[in-house]
């Protein structure tokens, strides 16, 4: 599975990606977790399975929705607790869930 979390400049979602991979290799799961900034979404969405976006580009979520939907991905913001508490299992939890 390829997850990608989408924030303005790709950095705020940095921390989030670390502790997501580690929830994901206490599950013994194979995944790749990659942030990207929110200008380059529409040159590498149809890489990934599941695009989370950051709370703070919410109003992003429409546009990119139709988007991710027209190249087979899932997309969904995160969840803000999740977020702001660096909360990677609870993230990781939500982006498999969108795949099921």
């Amino acid at each position: 599975m390829n997850i990608l979390l989408v924030c303005n400049a790709g950095m705020s979602t940095s921390m989030l990606v670390e502790k997501m991979k580690e929830a994901a290799e206490k599950r013994e799961m194979e995944i790749s977790i990659q942030a990207e900034a929110v200008g380059k979404f529409k040159d590498v969405v149809e890489d990934y399975d599941v695009v989370l976006l950051g709370p703070q580009i919410k109003y992003k979520e429409k546009t990119f929705k139709k988007l991710a939907e027209e190249k087979g991905t899932a997309l969904d913001v995160v969840d803000s607790v999740a977020y702001g508490m660096v909360d990677g299992e609870k993230a990781l939890e939500q982006a498999i869930k969108l795949i099921k």
